[in-house]
C-alpha cells in the first residue's frame, strides 16, 4: 500500500470518535503489506470492538495465519472464545513470547501452576515480566509458599528488572516468609534489588517486617544500605 493510502487510513482512524469504525471495513483493510505500525493499529481497534471485533479476527487468523498483531487483538477484546484460543497458542508453544503472555494477562488466575513454573523459568527477560504481571492475578489463589516457589527463579535472575519487578508482587504480601526473604535480598542482592527490597519492607509495615527492618539497620556492613534500612525504619513510627 502507498503511502498516500496509509495516510488516509490513519486519518480515519483518528475520527474513529466521530464516525464510529466498522469491524468489517477493519477486517477489509487490513493486510500483510501494511506498516508494521499501522497493521498494529488496526489489530488494536478490532480488539478493542470487543465481541464484534473477535469474529474479525478469527477470520483474519484463518486467512494469514497466527501473527503478533493478532495475538495483541485477541487479548484486547476480552471475549472468552479468544481466552481459549489463547490458551491453545501457549499449550501448544514450549518458549511463547512475551507478546502472547501479555494477551494473556487478564486470564492470569485461569492458568495452572505447572503453566506458571514453566513459564517463569523461560530465559528472556520480557517473557519474565510478561509471567510476574500474569502471576500477579494468579496471587490471591496462592499461599504464599506456594507463590514464593513459584517466584524463586526470578528472585534469582541476574536482571535487576525482574526482580525488582517479583519484589513488587511479593510485598502485596503480608507474611513473615515473604520478609525473610526479602531479609536476604536486602543482604545478598544486587543494589538495586537491596533498595526493592527495603522499600517493599517498609510498605508492609508489619510486626515481622519493622523487626527485620530494625535488624538490618544495626547488622548490616554495607553503609549505604544500612543507612536505607534505617530510614525506612524510621517512617514506621
Amino acid at each position: 500500500m502507498s503511502a498516500i493510502d496509509e495516510a488516509t487510513l490513519w486519518d480515519r482512524l483518528a475520527n474513529a470518535r466521530k464516525i464510529p469504525l466498522n469491524p468489517t471495513w477493519l477486517g477489509e483493510i487490513f493486510s500483510p503489506s501494511l506498516s508494521d505500525e499501522l497493521r498494529f493499529a488496526v489489530a488494536e481497534r478490532l480488539g478493542m470492538l470487543a465481541e464484534t471485533g473477535w469474529p474479525i479476527i478469527q477470520t483474519l487468523i484463518q486467512h494469514y495465519g497466527i501473527r503478533p498483531e493478532l495475538i495483541h487483538a485477541a487479548g484486547l477484546c476480552h471475549q472468552p472464545e479468544a481466552k481459549d484460543w489463547l490458551l491453545t497458542q501457549l499449550n501448544q508453544s514450549n518458549d511463547p513470547d512475551a507478546l502472547l503472555l501479555n494477551a494473556l494477562s487478564c486470564w492470569g488466575a485461569e492458568l495452572t501452576l505447572s503453566q506458571f513454573e514453566h513459564i517463569l523459568q523461560l530465559p528472556g527477560q520480557a517473557q519474565r515480566l510478561a509471567g510476574l504481571n500474569l502471576l500477579g492475578f494468579k496471587s490471591h489463589q496462592l499461599q504464599s509458599l506456594e507463590l514464593l516457589q513459584l517466584c524463586e527463579p526470578a528472585l534469582q535472575d541476574w536482571r535487576d528488572p525482574v526482580v525488582i519487578a517479583c519484589i513488587r508482587l511479593l510485598q502485596r504480601r503480608d507474611d513473615i516468609i515473604i520478609s525473610d526473604r526479602l531479609t536476604t535480598l536486602v543482604q545478598e542482592g544486587s543494589d538495586a534489588a537491596a533498595e526493592a527490597a527495603l522499600r517493599a519492607l517498609g510498605c508492609m509495615a508489619t510486626t515481622h517486617s519493622k523487626l527485620a527492618l530494625k535488624l538490618l539497620s544495626a547488622e548490616l556492613t554495607n553503609p549505604e544500605r544500612r543507612t536505607q534500612a534505617r530510614r525506612q525504619l524510621q517512617q514506621q513510627y
